[in-house]
């Protein structure tokens, strides 16, 4: 059974038998009670929890991936969202004609994934992030495979709760299939080969990173709505629901640096970061912006930054500096000391989102579980660790941040009033 992709000390073999895994998606989990290994015409039913656009999309991918699977429930806190959805998802003209989701297959409120996961063999996890600990415990004791987005919780109790699920998830030999998508794109399977097992640039000496992007959606405010209501649907500017940035969208430049080091933690580290552009309170409570320096070990650095801010200079990629060259992952390019470039990918790049989804619907039809939890939980941390750090102001250690008990959000869910959270003061919040 398979873990994850290639890590810094893996060996040659071991690296290019994963990355041929993913790229031509053999990656797999075991298989629905009607499906078996050897018969590829049997549908597979899937449903969808979480309903705005990154859910649709996987939807759509899903579908492309496998000509027998079909969409046959969906579940969302708000059932416009759902309705919605569902409509743009029937329209497609590509994969419209397997969306068959009837009426009491429409669910809502905050127990519709216990519904959907009860009806389908696959469930696609597309929620706001801070309930994907608990929808990915339900869709694994119910025996189900999941496609997991990233990030896969927002709190260190979470991404505790998210380890546990996963060795259960290997116990019963499911797969899962985390939205870390760089992970299966082809393109960056063949630069990090060459960094780390090419070695076209020496040994790995620190990476600089970036996620610089302009701001995001808004989805207003009406008097009806109570303040769970507000908050659920302006999910993004609220750190119990999103993460905040660094965690919901710059995860992914966090997870590529965690690849190059071996899917290893880091030691401690230590962040600034604020809210300067995006301060009216209708964007919750939320940075605009990140730096943090993770140390690893051997004295290995990260620094990395990340941007929500319109206006300004826009950057995403990471540049790995070695001993013999430097690198640069979504540019696919390795330059030598003197900055001439020696190398390039020049395959071809089917889509990393369509490709993830092979992987995981030819795990069920071939009966080879893959589970992604391992490196998808290190990220997601990693990712909180540098929100910890900057909030705070302090310096932190893996084991602080990684042992934190305390958890974001209310203790209950339902509607009517919850806590405005106030912008965490570097100095003054405790986030350990």
């Amino acid at each position: 059974m398979s873990d994850q992709l290639p890590v810094h000390n893996s060996t040659r073999r071991r690296f290019l038998k994963h990355s041929a895994a993913v790229s031509a998606a053999f990656s797999t989990l075991a298989v629905p009670s009607n499906v078996h290994a050897d018969d590829g015409d049997t549908t597979i039913k899937v449903g969808l929890i979480g309903c705005g656009g990154r859910g649709t999309g996987a939807v759509i991918d899903a579908l492309h991936a496998d000509p027998h699977a079909k969409l046959t429930a969906m579940g969302d806190v708000f059932l416009d969202r759902a309705q919605l959805s569902l409509t743009n998802l029937k329209a497609n003209k590509e994969v419209g004609d397997r969306v068959v989701v009837d009426d009491d297959h429409m669910f809502s409120g905050f127990d519709a994934y216990r519904q959907v996961v009860e009806n389908v063999d696959v469930v696609i996890l597309t929620s706001s992030p801070h309930f994907r600990p608990k929808h990915l415990a339900y869709a694994v004791n119910k025996n189900k495979h999941v496609f997991c987005e990233k990030p896969i919780a927002v709190d260190a109790p979470g991404v505790r709760s998210v380890i546990e699920t996963c060795k259960l998830a290997k116990e019963k030999g499911l797969s899962i299939v985390s939205g870390f998508c760089w992970r299966y794109d082809q393109g960056v399977q063949e630069t990090m080969r060459q960094i780390l097992e090419e070695k076209s640039i020496g040994d790995i000496v620190a990476i600089e990173s970036q996620y610089n992007a302009g701001t995001l959606w808004h989805r207003g405010n009406k008097p009806e709505w109570s303040r769970m209501e507000y908050q659920l649907r302006n999910w993004y500017y609220y750190t119990w629901l999103s993460g905040d940035h660094i965690v919901e969208q710059a995860i992914h430049s966090i997870d590529k640096t965690a690849w190059l080091m071996g899917d290893a933690h880091p030691i401690k580290a230590v962040a600034l970061g604020g809210r300067q552009q995006r301060t009216d309170k209708k964007y919750g409570h939320i940075f605009d912006h990140f730096t943090v320096f993770y140390e690893y070990p051997d004295q290995k650095r990260v620094y990395f930054t990340c941007r929500q801010q319109d206006g300004c200079s826009n950057h995403t990629d990471d540049r790995v500096l070695g001993t013999n060259g430097q690198a640069e992952i979504l540019r696919h390019r390795i330059y030598d000391t003197a900055g001439k470039p020696t190398w390039r990918f020049k395959g071809k790049k089917p889509s990393m989102y369509r490709v993830e989804h092979e992987a995981l619907f030819n795990s069920i039809r071939e009966g080879k579980p893959i589970n992604n939890g391992e490196y998808m939980t290190n990220s997601t941390m990693i990712g909180i660790m540098g929100r910890m750090c900057a909030y705070s102001g302090k310096t932190l250690t893996w084991d602080e941040c990684f042992n934190s008990d305390i958890r974001l959000g209310p203790d209950k869910y339902e509607w009517g009033d919850v806590p405005e959270p106030t912008v965490a003061i570097p100095g003054k919040t405790i986030v350990v």
